[in-house]
């Protein structure tokens, strides 16, 4: 990822599972394949921007992109997942060099516990900046 902001040079690197050399994704719950499918499809409706992994946790972003004021990251909304996706999203819309590279993320065991993200209002906050940004609600 790091390659990619210091040779390329991009501004933000998205990971992506999906363009990862395996497609052993370990014990990955069936609604979270489903999502991790159909989001980006919705973002790149609305943004106008080709990504095959929107919800990848895998990020490297230039600490300049964090510093630009049109962001606006200190707003209230973007307190949990939301952050992630506005991030995404805006840097993409401010003109800012977005590229995507695979990475491997690999899901334990669900004994061991799979992730904090709950089905539904995890999800919600992933989807909620979609409809916000896209029907112009928030900026």
């Amino acid at each position: 990822m790091l390659d990619e902001i210091i040779d390329r040079p991009a501004d933000l690197v998205q990971g992506s599972r999906w363009l990862g050399a395996s497609d052993d994704y370990g014990e990955m719950p069936a609604y979270r394949r489903l999502a991790t499918r159909i989001h980006p499809i919705a973002f790149n409706m609305i943004s106008a921007v080709k990504l095959t992994d929107t919800t990848n946790g895998f990020r490297a972003v230039r600490v300049s992109v964090l510093s630009d004021p049109r962001l606006a990251l200190d707003q209230g909304w973007l307190d949990e997942y939301e952050l992630e996706v506005y991030l995404l999203y805006k840097t993409a819309k401010l003109g800012y060099r977005v590229s995507e590279v695979g990475v491997t993320k690999r899901y334990p065991p669900k004994s061991l516990g799979q992730t904090k993200m709950k089905p539904i209002t995890g999800w919600w906050s992933i989807l909620r900046p979609l409809f916000l940004l896209g029907l112009h609600i928030k900026k």
